[in-house]
């Protein structure tokens, strides 16, 4: 007779919370919990169940109170980032507008391939108090609500109904959670009476299980196709992008491009896969780019692209690559790998890497090609030299700048600071002026580009940080745009005791998109603040002022010599430090380097600088390569 299995009375929260609190992975040879804690703002829909269950293990998986539900998840995602994606963290929101304003992060995460964990309230699964507090009714679909939304936005999503569905959806979403292809937000909705329900849940779904991150082994038909096509090239080069990192593939690609003589560019989430200086370090490919590497991927025969998505920043839309060029890929991800027609090979950067290499033998690249490449490199670096200055080439002032500020920070940050932007032009600046000292020390988010991401993902970055590297620093850059829209965590990271040193750099407005109003022949209109619609005389805000009302230390400089004193105190700082300067809407930004970018311009108008601009870009379009 088969013996009854042992069981145990919970609510579904209860046993949610108990199952991830039970999970662990080993990192660096130390067994850690798989989940990290999370980030909650409860409600009508999430206090009550969840946030009992979450009390009971606060120990195990500490809570952050966030201040804003989007930022909070935010967090998370940075989180996870900086952990390379083998920790996550969770984010819990109460019904209605608390879940929805999660929709922007959850793309983020999705677009990035990045994990985070959703617990979202919903409505209630018997519906007698029908319509309740913040419900949306869809009057033709009962069982519709907000929460539906976020099945465009997740690699994971799942409605629980029923206690018992948690045995088989929870370890499903972490599963995705954890797996390098498939890699993404999940969400699980948990209406707000099913939270409090009870089953008998078996005790071995408690049982405490250590993960690890597969590793997919190449194809040796694919990898012999791949160094077959690499073997007869005369000009390759690696796109190295954020799935080196993932990967922990850093030594790998070194040894890759050292043994076989092939200059190395990076994407934007690959900025930092080498060190500055790394003789076959050709610098940042693209539309954010640099001259040395998008002169590179116009000469080279062969496009030998490792862990990246080539997304249009990356291929300049496409335009940035001889026609002819033959493309290599290596991805753990089917879908990316197979992109533009290109020779697949669907596995691991690390493992791969070490098999392609092996199968090219003593292939080596010729010398006149990384004599060009290294060349090219220099009159790059020699470009950021006079970029980051803060006087001209004649010894004169120039009008403070991103560059300036960047190249300030790089001088005075230690190796393993972690540096952080995103959205704006600082992106862009970040990732062509930037030298990096440590791999793996540069977060940029470009792949959805998302105000706001800058002070809520420092603050998770620095979470993690701390828990490793506490004597570094977690810098992040943001413009004045990005600061307006999202600066509540200055006040969660001062609670927490996770100091930031924070850049805000202020140029009265969107002065980035304005940039390309202009670009594009369009007038300035509605992006500097001036040229709003306003009905006093535009004037700056105070930033330091507003940051020191949240708790920070703060200050305004007015030059890069008290930027860089400033910089050093900040340094010194016991709590986050907020340094505010205004840099030049018009002049200033890097010129050099730049890829072709497809926007949408009108055909027709009455404003002859715009058909003027779209007979312009449409010129660049002769060079799109035609694909799939």
């Amino acid at each position: 007779m088969a013996m009854q299995q042992s069981t145990v009375r919970l609510t579904t929260a209860q046993a949610l919370i108990r199952h991830l609190a039970a999970q662990f992975i080993e990192i660096d040879g130390e067994r850690q919990r798989l989940c990290a804690g999370g980030f909650a703002i409860f409600g009508h829909g999430n206090v009550s169940c969840l946030g009992e269950a979450l009390y009971e293990h606060k120990e195990e998986l500490p809570l952050y109170r966030g201040q804003n539900e989007q930022s909070m998840a935010l967090a998370g995602i940075a989180y996870a980032k900086e952990k390379l994606r083998r920790r996550f963290m969770f984010a819990t929101s109460s019904a209605g507008p608390g879940t929805t304003n999660m929709m922007t992060a959850a793309a983020l995460a999705h677009t990035n391939r990045l994990p985070l964990l959703m617990l979202c309230g919903d409505t209630f699964i018997t519906r007698l108090p029908d319509p309740v507090l913040q419900q949306v009714e869809h009057f033709n679909n009962p069982a519709l609500s907000v929460n539906d939304g976020f099945k465009s936005v997740t690699r994971f999503w799942d409605r629980i109904v029923h206690p018992a569905q948690i045995v088989q959806s929870l370890p499903a979403a972490i599963n995705t959670l954890m797996d390098p292809a498939d890699c993404g937000p999940a969400f699980l909705g948990l209406p707000q009476d099913v939270q409090g329900w009870v089953w008998d849940y078996p005790t071995s779904f408690f049982e405490e299980r250590t993960h690890f991150i597969r590793r997919q082994m190449p194809d040796e038909t694919e990898v012999a196709a791949a160094a077959d096509e690499i073997s007869r090239s005369r000009k390759p080069i690696i796109i190295a992008g954020g799935g080196v990192q993932y990967s922990l593939a850093w030594e790998e690609l070194k040894n890759f491009s050292q043994k076989h003589n092939i200059p190395v560019v990076e994407t934007i989430a690959g900025r930092a896969n080498l060190v500055h200086g790394d003789p076959l370090n050709c610098g940042p490919i693209g539309v954010t780019g640099s001259n040395s590497a998008n002169i590179l991927a116009e000469k080279a025969d062969l496009i030998f692209a490792v862990g990246t998505r080539l997304q249009d920043f990356t291929t300049g839309s496409w335009t940035a690559f001889d026609q002819d060029a033959m493309l290599v890929s290596l991805n753990v991800g089917r879908y990316d790998a197979n992109k533009h027609l290109a020779t697949p090979v669907k596995g691991d950067a690390k493992l791969g890497l070490t098999r392609i290499s092996e199968a090219l033998g003593d292939y080596h690249a010729p010398e006149d090609w990384s004599d060009f490449a290294a060349d090219e490199t220099k009159k790059w670096d020699n470009y950021v030299d006079g970029n980051i200055s803060p006087v001209d080439s004649a010894g004169k002032n120039r009008p403070m700048s991103y560059a300036q500020a960047i190249g300030a920070v790089n001088e005075l940050c230690e190796p393993r600071d972690r540096v952080v932007a995103a959205a704006g032009g600082l992106p862009a600046e970040v990732t062509a002026n930037w030298r990096t000292k440590t791999v793996g020390s540069v977060d940029v988010e470009f792949g959805y580009s998302c105000m706001g991401y800058e002070i809520a993902g420092s603050w998770g970055a620095r979470i993690a940080q701390q828990e490793k590297e506490p004597d570094s620093d977690t810098i992040c850059f943001t413009g004045d745009g990005s600061y307006l829209m999202m600066n509540s965590d200055i006040y969660s990271s001062v609670l927490t005791g996770k100091k930031l040193i924070i850049i805000v750099c202020d140029n009265g407005g969107f002065a980035v998109i304005n940039k390309l109003q202009n670009n594009t022949g369009n007038t300035s209109f509605n992006n500097l603040i001036a040229d709003c619609n306003i009905e006093v005389e535009p004037f700056a805000v105070d930033f330091a002022a507003h940051a020191a009302t949240m708790g920070a230390i703060s200050e305004t400089v007015h030059s890069i010599d008290e930027f860089k004193e400033a910089f050093l105190r900040a340094k010194k700082a016991d709590r986050t430090y907020v340094i505010s300067m205004q840099v030049d809407a018009f002049d200033g930004w890097t010129a050099e380097g730049h890829a072709w970018w497809e926007v949408g311009t009108p055909h027709v108008s009455e404003n002859t600088s715009v058909n003027q601009a779209h007979v312009e870009w449409e010129e660049g379009r002769k060079r799109q390569r035609r694909g799939v």
